[in-house]
């Protein structure tokens, strides 16, 4: 008597290698995500009116950031108050569009926002926009764009 042995399909999925791979990817999303954002995140004042300023999303931009606890950021990088004015010069002399955006915390000193705004100044820029956030009139709108008061 012949017995036919029928080997059954396996019906279980093997998850392993996908939960792998997505772990993989995962960690490499939170490794690069912080890289990509531009400059120093601050809280911005909020303010119903403002205009929008579309060229401070440019890549080229100069821009300022006064966290809350006083420090100062040209870009990403940190800068000392007495070396903003040499700086941003540096920065802005070769290009056409001289302009530099600032963008403090709603929390930071007003000193220490006029001080950085004055060294600014003092480096010949031709326009300075201040950033800050539109208030949300209805629950749920988008995002405003980069505005200026």
């Amino acid at each position: 008597m012949a017995v036919k042995r029928h080997l059954a399909a396996v019906s279980d999925i093997n998850v392993t290698p996908l939960v792998d791979v997505m772990l993989v990817l995962l960690i490499i999303f939170m490794v690069i995500t912080p890289m990509l954002q531009k400059g120093v995140s601050v809280d911005l004042t909020k303010t119903q009116n403002p205009r929008l300023m579309p060229d401070a999303d440019k890549e080229d931009a100069t821009e300022i950031a006064i966290t809350r606890d006083g420090k100062i950021y040209l870009g990403s990088g940190r800068i000392e108050l007495d070396k903003i004015k040499a700086e941003v010069a540096d920065r802005i002399s070769s290009k056409l569009d001289k302009t530099v955006y600032v963008k403090a915390d709603a929390r930071a000193k007003y000193g220490d926002v006029v001080k950085a705004v004055d060294e600014v100044r003092a480096a010949g820029v031709d326009s300075l926009g201040l950033m800050t956030d539109r208030i949300e009139t209805r629950r749920g709108a988008p995002a405003a764009e980069p505005t200026a008061m």
